[in-house]
């Protein structure tokens, strides 16, 4: 009797399960997927890129007298596969990772149709590991978004993409967590976690939910060399989108600061403000030093890296809302995003190991007293410093975490080193930069 009252209850609460999951089509008899992913799956694509290899970029070994004479062979391309999803059919415009097509020397895009095409890079964010690509191709499907802030730990996913190169894939699975960050050293992170198989080659590919909405871009995967072992990490489609949409205005995500620095709370929602600098944005909007920002434009903030996030995409010039906590009060703050501080460009030096950057010897104010950096006060378009990251006004204080002072130093700590990474202030974010 007790067994049979036990079945009971357990059909009642699948039911009622069941009553709250988005309509599933069912073929046979049986649920099935299928509608939703032949709706979504040609707007997801396959690229590929060819890649410079490191020995392209050494003169010498470009020179074929040298390598006659060393027995050396000549340099070869290198090929890798990723990703994308179609989301602006009438422009052509693609959305994939920015590690995807980092160093590309070509870009090709093939859809599910086996149409192939050359796709040009629009722009690219490392911020947020984001790319936008565009074909000219007509008739495309394209993916509609979703609004990924209305996800919940427990939803149903989907990810469709290329795994390994061995064609179209899809796996499903559910939201294991949100706001995940601690990844990268960037610092705009706010990704999905999800246990739907995700494996190389996904990078770059559609993560939806079961009305077929795209509600992510697959980005990592953790695991025993880059294996799936059930935690793989998508960037929310809403960022995706606002990252996107400036790329495709400006060709670059354009960053204000707001002169903040921010903590977590422990044991609690929401991000501290730990010190203001004067004369910022922030002071000017009435913000002080103690205040917990809950929600930035009326999405909660969970912790001060989902902060950074939603800060990190908002263009300069534009006004955000922040609802505040001041001690017991609420209060609704609204501050103008500004133009990163504006340093004289005269003067500069430059380093072999940054070419196309021009340096200067400067000082950070305002949070901690004055601290000598390295400002970099002009960077070339196309050059080596570009391409790594470097962009004007961005303050570089560290090369692998150790501490330099000047642009002295800076080629002191370069020289010699084969993984260098920059550590970068530009505007509220700290930004890590890898050299190669």
């Amino acid at each position: 009797m007790l067994q049979k009252a036990f079945a009971v209850c357990l059909a009642l609460l699948c039911l009622d399960a069941a009553a709250q999951l988005p309509a599933v089509a069912t073929r046979n008899g049986l649920p099935t997927l299928a509608p939703v992913i032949e709706r979504v799956a040609p707007a997801v694509v396959n690229i590929a890129v060819l890649v410079r290899s490191p020995e392209e970029q050494n003169p010498l070994l470009r020179d074929p007298f040298f390598r006659r004479f060393f027995g050396l062979q000549a340099p070869q391309p290198q090929l890798s596969a990723g990703s994308g999803v179609i989301v602006d059919a009438k422009n052509g415009y693609v959305i994939t990772n920015h590690h995807v097509i980092r160093d590309a020397s070509e870009v090709a895009v093939t859809l599910k149709d086996n149409r192939r095409f050359p796709a040009r890079l629009v722009g690219s964010d490392a911020g947020t590991d984001i790319a936008l690509l565009r074909i000219g191709a007509e008739n495309l499907a394209e993916a509609k978004f979703g609004d990924s802030d209305a996800l919940a730990v427990g939803d149903f996913v989907v990810a469709i993409g290329n795994p390994f190169g061995i064609g179209q894939t899809v796996t499903s699975g559910i939201v294991s967590a949100l706001g995940r960050s601690g990844l990268s050293p960037e610092g705009y992170e706010d990704f999905i976690q999800t246990d739907a198989a995700i494996n190389p080659g996904n990078s770059g590919g559609a993560l939806i939910n079961l009305r077929g909405e795209l509600i992510g871009i697959n980005s990592a995967i953790l695991g025993p060399a880059g294996g799936n072992v059930g935690i793989g990490f998508a960037v929310p489609a809403n960022m995706a989108r606002a990252v996107m949409q400036q790329i495709a205005r400006f060709g670059e995500v354009r960053r204000g600061r707001l002169g903040i620095q921010m903590q977590d709370l422990p044991g609690r929602d929401g991000a501290a403000i730990a010190q203001i600098q004067p004369d910022s944005p922030a002071a000017k909007a009435g913000l002080r030093t103690g205040d917990i920002v809950t929600a930035v434009n009326g999405r909660p903030v969970r912790g001060a890296a989902e902060l950074r996030a939603q800060l990190g995409v908002i263009p300069v010039g534009e006004s955000v809302e922040m609802r505040v906590q001041r001690g017991a009060e609420q209060r609704s703050i609204r501050a103008r995003i500004g133009e990163l501080e504006a340093r004289s460009a005269g003067g500069g030096e430059t380093l072999a190991q940054l070419a196309g950057a021009s340096l200067r010897n400067a000082e950070r104010a305002g949070v901690r007293g004055k601290e000598r950096v390295v400002l970099v006060a002009a960077v070339e378009a196309g050059t080596p410093a570009f391409q790594a990251g470097l962009r004007p006004g961005d303050l570089i204080i560290a090369v692998n975490r150790s501490r330099v002072t000047s642009i002295a130093a800076l080629g002191k700590a370069l020289t010699g080193s084969e993984a260098a990474a920059l550590n970068v202030v530009r505007g509220d974010f700290l930004l890590t930069i890898p050299l190669r």
